[in-house]
């Protein structure tokens, strides 16, 4: 049965949970649970979990390694993802491909790229 059942982004520092929790909110996902250093984000039968560990290596994130590049979500509609972008310099998160917005990803792909401080990057997806 395809699908896709859950995904942990590791953290290096908690205070980079604000990013996340600001951005999953504004999207509609439910916070399932939360505690100091991390929390769950559910749409659906779908989560995610931010979190820091102390298991992870002594490195920065770089969505240029081999790994994980990005993550894309649904953002609703063209103007629903123009007013997400608006918003989210003020909670921690740049555009990306600004000068190419909202069409980076092609003529007929309505969607803007972001990245927070700490290289994280996400698209958001109009549909």
């Amino acid at each position: 049965m395809p699908g896709l059942h859950h995904l942990d982004v590791w953290i290096a520092h908690a205070d980079e949970l604000d990013d996340w929790s600001w951005l999953f909110a504004r999207l509609g996902w439910n916070s399932d649970a939360s505690w100091t250093g991390g929390a769950t984000f559910a749409a659906g039968a779908v989560y995610i979990t931010v979190t820091t560990t102390p298991n992870t290596a002594n490195f920065p994130h770089d969505r240029r390694r081999p790994g994980l590049n990005h993550l894309a979500f649904t953002g609703g509609t063209s103007a629903e993802v123009d007013t997400l972008m608006a918003e989210a310099a003020a909670h921690g998160w740049r555009p990306l491909y600004a000068e190419r917005y909202p069409h980076a990803g092609g003529a007929q792909h309505y969607a803007g790229w972001l990245e927070n401080a700490a290289g994280f990057k996400v698209e958001i997806v109009a549909v």
